[in-house]
């Protein structure tokens, strides 16, 4: 069991390593932070004093060096367009991103996996072929589009909830959130359910193809030889089951739906990480998208973690090779 998070925290460091650079190299090669600051009119000796304070003169390695230390700390610098500190910046937004991934999530699993083990269990029926049919739409159609007809719908037309902001916000701390007011929910529900839809069709689906495949298995028509109930067979052995790629897949996608609440962000104006990703891609900001990249990939790297070691406890076959291999040794 060490020697299995061992190797995973030695793969993810390098990962991490792999993106500081990546992130670095935009720093070299994206525009020039002289120009941007200071802009074209600026004087050759005001030019070389602020690339002196940048450290901008020194050789290439040790400025990755420095750049690798300062974002270990948590520090990128300054924001190129507003002049405020990058980490303090993405303090600011990173409670909304993550409410509304967290929100999606949730919204996803909650619905996409008592409909997927619906369809399994019930596959020839008209409602099932109903929910298939949709999951397909949701597959299909892009997240923007979804975000425009909803709302169209429920905004324009009925004008049920807001169509974008965050809505009343409660500040705990430094972190902030939205979910103690009537109106943080009313905000919540157009976006979560725009980031939700594509991963609640994918669990849907995932969860039935497993769960048919389950079904088919033999250790599940020995339990029915055996005489036990139907309820037993599908919820104590077949979804039991059934739960571990889908463990998996839900992970990484939680990753995905925070890095990939940009286009979300942005059509909702949600005041998060990737509405403030954005706004600094039309503007060049570099410390501002290198942050975010390398919070992105500490995001992933950590739930890809979480992940395999959730893997390890609920598969015992993975537990048993790894036990082979130590022995084996």
């Amino acid at each position: 069991m060490f020697a299995f998070i061992l190797r995973r925290l030695v793969q993810s460091v390098g990962v991490m390593l792999a993106v500081a650079l990546l992130a670095f190299v935009m720093f070299q090669f994206v525009g020039d932070p002289v120009t941007i600051m200071l802009g074209q009119e600026a004087t050759p000796v005001e030019r070389d004093r602020l690339r002196e304070q940048l450290g901008l003169n020194e050789p290439v390695v040790v400025q990755f060096v420095h750049f690798a230390t300062n974002a270990v700390h948590g520090d990128f610098g300054l924001s190129l367009r507003q002049g405020q500190k990058v980490s303090v910046m993405l303090r600011e937004r990173l409670p909304a991103t993550l409410e509304l991934s967290i929100a999606a999530a949730v919204l996803s699993l909650v619905v996409g996996l008592p409909l997927g083990v619906y369809t399994a269990l019930r596959r020839h029926g008209a409602l099932s072929q109903a929910l298939l049919a949709f999951s397909l739409l949701g597959v299909s159609l892009p997240t923007f589009l979804i975000g425009i007809l909803l709302i169209l719908v429920f905004s324009v037309t009925l004008g049920w909830l807001p169509s974008y902001g965050r809505g009343d916000v409660v500040k705990l701390g430094w972190w902030s959130t939205g979910l103690l007011t009537a109106s943080g929910w009313q905000h919540l529900i157009l976006p979560a359910i725009t980031l939700s839809l594509f991963q609640l069709t994918l669990v849907l689906r995932l969860v039935r193809s497993e769960m048919l495949e389950v079904l088919r298995t033999d250790y599940i028509k020995f339990a029915r030889a055996r005489g036990l109930t139907k309820r037993a067979i599908h919820f104590g052995h077949a979804l039991k089951n059934t739960m571990v790629p889908v463990i998996t897949i839900m992970g990484l996608q939680l990753g995905g739906i925070i890095a990939f609440a940009i286009v979300t962000e942005t059509v909702f104006q949600w005041p998060g990480m990737g509405l403030l990703f954005i706004q600094a891609v039309q503007f060049a900001d570099i410390p501002v998208m290198a942050a975010y990249l390398c919070l992105i990939s500490l995001i992933f790297v950590v739930i890809n973690l979480v992940v395999d070691l959730l893997y390890f406890v609920v598969d015992p076959r993975l537990r048993a090779n790894i036990g082979q291999s130590a022995g084996g040794h």
